[in-house]
């Protein structure tokens, strides 16, 4: 459960440190004075969206941080999956939210997401606001509650796995459909190009290669005229010996001194390996020289094989690696496209065993749907008996419609709130106060088989005052004993019920606004009391009235 609240410049709120019980915990003040804003920060530390709008005017930061103890075995379990673990059960989430619009966030001190923080939330805390009354007018969302009290997440899970991988075999079957004459276009390019490229006969390396040998022949009179020179510097000519014959002369010379200076015989190898060296550079000059003047067509055959992979590059990539795979690729296209009959005939029985998988999903989502529908509607009309609504029928419709992504089910509430009417769709018929009180009813229904350990009722008195309201405050302390309540209330008749009454005030210093937290003793709670009664002027006659609110709530 929920047991600390620790708030740093959210709104009006400079700091405050709030403590809970378990039990039925009431927050009650005057209008402005920042009971919403608590229930804000609870908001924005379990990950809801927060804007930078809550901070503090001045500040730079704002800061909330919520201790939760004895959590239940499932949020530790949820704790390790998500790379986390809670301690003696204890839990700390905090978020930091700054100007810049950074957020800083961590579970037990260890850094993590809003996403995370919004994950565990799920876990940990209900909140039921004004705002959700609404949902009870949209008969879309009337299938949420019935789905919630089956417990068949996993079967939905699994249905709607199913119903995805369905729609995305139908619309590459739809995809197929849509213009054989497209597929037959695209047939035709793809051969094209599969045969430009294959009579290309594209290898690796050869664009580069064929570049360099290109340059050589635009450039083989110099290339020519610069060999020459080193032909004659290695063999001579008429007029010189060349670097061979000087060569040749000295290994044979220091060859013969070796036969009378052993210490020579090094230098004579030397410069016999010298010299087999500077032979084979002379046939290697005497090659490159064939090689220049032995094709004159050469060069042309070369620019024609460049300008043609040139082409194909700018066409198919920007290297013969990508034009390859470019080529392997559209083989692989034009094979699947050429066996569209036989492609298609696989993705229709796909379909067709997919659907029929979904739909017996979906079948027997149904049943559990319609088997629950009516524990949920006796449970509902039961509980709003007790919220002195005792004449209200409740009748769950159900039809049977297409496949959808909640499976074959609409089902829609209809309310009769008094003998001989028939029911009628719930945005009809009920008031403000009585849909306050059927949520509630529908949420005390709901909590049996809620995993959260805390709830929270944001002025669930909306429409409703006297007996009504005693009756919520019971409701509300009967809940409690399961689960902790949190209520923003501005009832007396509710508050009288509290195990933990939290007053929030506000004053003004320096023409700045503060709020505070207290939790009120015995004495606090009947001026409280007395004040939500007979308003800022507190009379004996609403002081012994507040008295009376509290003793009838502790006999019940």
């Amino acid at each position: 459960m929920l047991t600390n609240l620790y708030i740093e410049n959210i709104a009006v709120i400079e700091k405050s440190n709030i403590d809970f019980t378990s039990g039925l915990n009431v927050l009650t003040g005057e209008t402005g004075a920042g009971k919403s804003i608590v229930i804000d920060s609870i908001n924005a530390v379990l990950g809801k969206r927060s804007s930078r709008g809550i901070i503090r005017s001045g500040a730079d930061a704002a800061f909330v941080s919520a201790t939760f103890e004895d959590v239940s075995e499932l949020v530790q379990r949820k704790l390790v999956t998500m790379g986390f673990s809670a301690e003696d059960g204890t839990l700390i989430l905090s978020r930091e939210l700054s100007v810049s619009g950074k957020n800083t966030c961590r579970i037990n001190s260890r850094p993590a997401t809003v996403a995370a923080l919004k994950e565990l939330g799920e876990y940990l805390i209900n909140i039921h606001g004004q705002n959700d009354n609404l949902e009870l007018m949209n008969p879309a969302l009337h299938i949420v509650y019935i789905d919630a009290l089956a417990d068949i997440a996993d079967k939905l899970a699994a249905y709607r796995r199913l119903y995805r991988e369905l729609r995305a075999v139908e619309d590459e079957l739809n995809s197929a459909d849509t213009d054989e004459a497209e597929r037959l276009r695209k047939m035709d390019l793809l051969s094209f190009q599969i045969s430009e490229l294959e009579d290309a006969d594209i290898s690796v390396g050869e664009y580069d290669a064929l570049s360099e040998e290109r340059n050589a022949l635009q450039n083989r009179e110099k290339i020519a005229k610069e060999l020459m020179r080193a032909r004659i510097a290695l063999d001579g000519d008429e007029d010189v010996d060349g670097i061979l014959r000087m060569t040749d002369d000295a290994s044979t010379s220091v060859m013969n001194a070796s036969r009378w200076m052993n210490s020579l015989e090094g230098t004579a190898d030397r410069l016999s390996t010298a010299l087999y060296e500077l032979q084979d550079i002379s046939r290697e000059l005497e090659s490159a020289m064939d090689d220049i003047d032995a094709d004159p067509g050469r060069l042309e055959e070369i620019e024609e094989r460049l300008d043609l992979l040139y082409r194909l590059r700018h066409k198919y990539g920007d290297s013969e690696e990508e034009m390859l795979a470019y080529l392997e690729n559209a083989k692989n296209e034009l094979k699947s496209l050429s066996d569209y009959a036989f492609n298609r005939e696989q993705l229709e029985k796909r379909r067709d065993q997919l659907y029929n998988d979904a739909y017996i999903s979906a079948k027997e989502i149904s049943e559990i749907r319609k088997k629950v529908s009516e524990e949920f509607r006796a449970g509902v009309e039961r509980e709003m008996a007790f919220l002195l609504m005792p004449n209200v029928r409740l009748e769950i419709r159900h039809e049977t419609v297409e496949l959808n992504s909640r499976g074959i089910d609409k089902l829609e509430f209809l309310i009769s709130t008094n003998p001989g009417e028939e029911p009628k769709p719930v945005s009809k018929i009920a008031s403000g106060g009585e849909l306050s009180r059927m949520m509630l009813a529908i949420k005390t229904v709901l909590s049996r088989a809620d995993f959260v350990q805390t709830l929270i009722f944001d002025e669930i008195d909306t429409g409703i005052s006297g007996s009504a309201a005693d009756r919520v405050g019971k409701k509300l302390s009967q809940l409690s004993a399961d689960s902790q309540v949190l209520c923003v209330t501005h009832q007396a008749q509710i508050a009288a019920f509290a195990d933990n009454h939290l007053f929030i005030s506000k004053s003004v210093h320096d023409d700045r606004t503060f709020t505070q937290v207290a939790s009120l003793d015995d004495d606090g709670r009947v001026r409280e009391l007395a004040r939500i009664v007979g308003g800022e002027e507190i009379t004996d006659s609403a002081l012994n009235h507040a008295r009376q609110l509290l003793n009838s709530a502790r006999e019940n």
